[in-house]
């Protein structure tokens, strides 16, 4: 076991306030100077949605804001929240030449303020289309895959209807993602931008319960997406895991913004003040709940990870705000079994040895992490509801939904696309949005090939 930890934080500085507060209007025009006009610009090529960075980085320099969001546009529905929580430091911003010789340009915190300062201003309106009548898509799930075929698609006229489970449309976006990372009410911009162009929006409905995809063909819809994401969180069915106490950290992320929006009481948050807390996994969301945890009042927060930092899926930025914030790292430590009688009071570890091929072995060595709670953060998969209620939607051995390449995205069942999350392991949000995106264009040759078919046998 290794310990890692800062310990001379004040927490009575954590707030859910968003903690960068961004760009001013001169700070913003001075970092767009920076850039080089690079020929061939690496940061568009590190870009999964080819951002147009250069151009719209001119056009910020220049003080014109309104192309600059019309840059933007073309490749992106959701740039104020690309701008907050894309892995720029491993994109965009990790290939820029600037980083060989100093500092990187901060591309996402430039679009992030070419769109708050458009939203704030009001300097441009979405382009409607005039007569959406290309065809008739249904899009399951509001999440960044779903939102981003919806805004595609409406673009192109056709007529889309976005389904969702939630009283409001954003999925993890909006349930997801800590208020400090992600203000919701700029969510909340966004989706309306979306909205404005003339997307519908069907909240509160289970597809596979109380509306089928046969169902949805049957009313009209000449194609349907399924952006439902990873609903189902992995278990550790180690011995104890009945014990009261542990939880996972989907469930406890997605309470926390409930109560916060005052969909439910704050007394149902299931981490109390003073609880000493661990969270088992080191990838973003175990960052993310983490620093949550402590800002509900955790006295203690311990990640626990079986191998070193040097191979946690989280980005360094995200472990170093945690870790700034006064949660502990357990390396090299794997958890044996949850400790307690009707309750988890501890957690029993086995200090593992990194090998020199890179495996970890028990060292045989144990120990025990007093806790009062315990959050999983070790992966998701997909729910199975849409899938066992549909004809002909075939998944692999992991419950992924499987599609074919061309028409690009579609699944085992025509007329079905899928893409995110529910096709490729989790991702995040602008990898979602680059798959999205190519099946947006797949499904528009489909629906295009379909009525022309239609008109050949008249």
């Amino acid at each position: 076991m290794i310990i890692d930890k800062q310990s001379d934080f004040d927490r009575k500085e954590l707030t859910f306030a968003e903690l960068d507060e961004g760009y001013s209007f001169r700070q913003a025009i001075a970092e767009a100077k920076r850039c080089l006009k690079c020929p061939k610009p690496l940061c568009r090529a590190a870009c999964p949605i080819e951002h147009e960075i250069p151009q719209f980085i001119e056009a910020l320099a220049k003080g014109n804001i309104g192309e600059a969001t019309a840059i933007i546009a073309r490749r992106s529905n959701l740039p104020a929240v690309c701008g907050r929580v894309c892995p720029h430091e491993k994109q965009c911003e990790g290939s820029c030449i600037l980083g060989r010789k100093g500092e990187s340009i901060h591309i996402g915190k430039l679009e992030r303020f070419i769109a708050d300062f458009d939203a704030e201003m009001g300097l441009t309106q979405p382009t409607v289309c005039s007569a959406p009548n290309k065809g008739k898509v249904a899009v399951i799930g509001s999440g960044p895959a779903g939102l981003t075929v919806a805004g595609d698609l409406t673009k192109q006229c056709y007529d889309v209807t976005v389904f969702d489970a939630q009283e409001e449309p954003g999925g993890i976006l909006l349930y997801g993602i800590p208020e400090f990372r992600l203000n919701k009410e700029v969510v909340r911009r966004e989706i309306k931008r979306i909205e404005m162009l003339g997307v519908t929006f069907r909240n509160g409905v289970l597809v596979g319960q109380d509306v089928t995809v046969d169902q949805m063909f049957a009313e009209g819809y000449d194609a349907i997406f399924i952006g439902t994401g990873t609903a189902m969180p992995k278990s550790l069915d180690l011995p104890g895991c009945d014990l009261a106490g542990i939880m996972q950290a989907s469930y406890f992320l997605r309470v926390l913004a409930l109560a916060n929006s005052g969909s439910l009481s704050h007394r149902e948050i299931p981490v109390s003040p003073g609880d000493k807390v661990a969270i088992i996994g080191a990838g973003n969301v175990a960052m993310d709940a983490a620093r949550t945890a402590l800002r509900v009042g955790a006295s203690e927060v311990t990640v626990v990870y079986r191998r070193d930092k040097a191979t946690m899926t989280a980005l360094q930025s995200e472990y170093e705000h945690a870790r700034a914030e006064g949660v502990t790292f357990c390396w090299m430590s794997s958890p044996l079994r949850y400790i307690g009688e009707e309750k988890v009071e501890a957690l029993e570890i086995a200090s593992m040895e990194m090998q020199e091929d890179g495996t970890v072995l028990d060292s045989g060595r144990r120990e025990r992490l007093p806790v009062d709670k315990v959050i999983l953060a070790i992966g998701q998969r997909p729910a199975a509801r849409i899938v066992s209620t549909t004809r002909g939607i075939e998944v692999n051995s992991q419950g992924y939904v499987i599609t074919r390449e061309k028409p690009y995205g579609m699944t085992t069942r025509p007329g079905v696309f899928a893409g995110g999350d529910v096709v490729h392991e989790p991702a995040t949000v602008v990898l979602a949005m680059k798959e999205a995106k190519k099946v947006a264009f797949g499904m528009a040759l489909y629906i295009e090939a379909k009525k022309l078919m239609e008109e050949c046998s008249k």
